[in-house]
């Protein structure tokens, strides 16, 4: 009787310190909703200064659209809205039935890139798929066709690129519409045209509400890989919707002497993202680092190409990649 009393009470104490100790779910409302995202990006959320976004300010505008009894898709569209202020494309919300997104500022510029073409007149029919590395030897350069910095390139996938590179004028990398992925895969990459270290910027984390609560600058360094490396001439082709890793994989390039960036400039995307989950259970991801280049320049907005081109249309529709074509003569001539 004494060892069942006893079992008892522990129940009734571990009952009770459950409750002391974890937390209610936060209630989930409209307004709660509401509330959670804003306060979450406001003390976490990497740009409001360098962007002069006064978030306060759009609180006040957005917060009286939010009230009791409102629809889920009301509520989603008056958030999506409010993070639409910010122009960056690492900030969304994703619900059930919706994704919004921030990722049409690259149609105010001309595309510069024709997947069609390349793939019908330039790839052409027995070019090699080295894991997601399409690539194909073009008057005497390597033309490598990146079209997700997603797909994850391996240690083999680069080993046989730089085989087949020696001899060449060079490389030609296109990250032409890629709009991200893994930054790892980016170094990968960076790491084989190298044969010695080189720095291509800085990084810090947000780490308070306030203006100035940021981390102390990391520097961000490429090493050789210890494999096979190409140390010839690159060139890379950018447009504005190469975006976030490949951003980030052209300040690498950038920053290389015998790399050059050659199409329009990027699109930007220079803050990792983060991601955090509303009481509702939609998930919200925003930029929560910053990065600049060895000069202290802010690459959020983009990283500027050294030779602008453009496709012609003419060149277009007679299945002629303009911009491609200049890459080509660049190595021609360099060599």
């Amino acid at each position: 009787m004494k060892r069942i009393f006893i079992l008892a009470l522990m129940a009734i104490v571990i009952s009770g310190c459950a409750k002391h100790f974890l937390a209610d779910d936060p209630e989930s409302n409209p307004l709660s909703n509401f509330e959670h995202l804003w306060h979450e990006l406001n003390n976490k959320y990497s740009y409001f200064e360098y962007k002069s976004i006064d978030w306060n300010e759009i609180y006040s505008t957005y917060r009286p659209m939010v009230y009791e009894g409102m629809s889920d898709k009301e509520l989603f569209d008056v958030m999506a809205s409010m993070l639409y202020e910010l122009n960056d494309g690492h900030v969304n919300i994703t619900s059930p039935f919706d994704r919004s997104r921030n990722w049409n500022w690259f149609l105010d510029y001309p595309a510069n890139f024709n997947e069609n073409i390349i793939y019908r007149n330039y790839l052409g029919s027995d070019y090699k798929i080295t894991g997601p590395l399409h690539n194909q030897i073009i008057d005497e350069a390597l033309y490598v066709y990146y079209s997700s910095f997603g797909s994850s390139i391996s240690e083999a996938n680069i080993d046989e690129l730089i085989d087949r590179a020696q001899g060449l004028n060079g490389i030609i990398i296109d990250i032409r519409s890629n709009g991200g992925g893994s930054s790892n895969n980016a170094v990968a990459l960076a790491s084989a045209l190298t044969d010695q270290d080189f720095d291509y910027g800085y990084s810090r984390v947000k780490n308070g509400s306030g203006k100035d609560n940021f981390s102390p600058w990391r520097k961000l360094s490429i090493s050789p890989r210890s494999g096979k490396r190409f140390t010839g001439q690159v060139v890379l082709l950018c447009n504005r919707n190469s975006y976030s890793a490949s951003n980030l994989f052209a300040q690498m390039m950038k920053s290389l002497p015998n790399a050059m960036l050659v199409g329009d400039n990027t699109g930007g995307g220079g803050g990792i993202p983060a991601y955090g989950e509303l009481p509702n259970g939609w998930i919200f991801r925003f930029s929560a680092t910053q990065t600049i280049n060895p000069q202290g320049e802010h690459i959020e907005n983009g990283v500027p190409a050294d030779i602008i081109v453009e496709l012609s249309p003419v060149d277009e529709a007679n299945g002629i990649d303009t911009i491609l074509e200049a890459a080509l003569s660049i190595l021609k001539s360099d060599k």
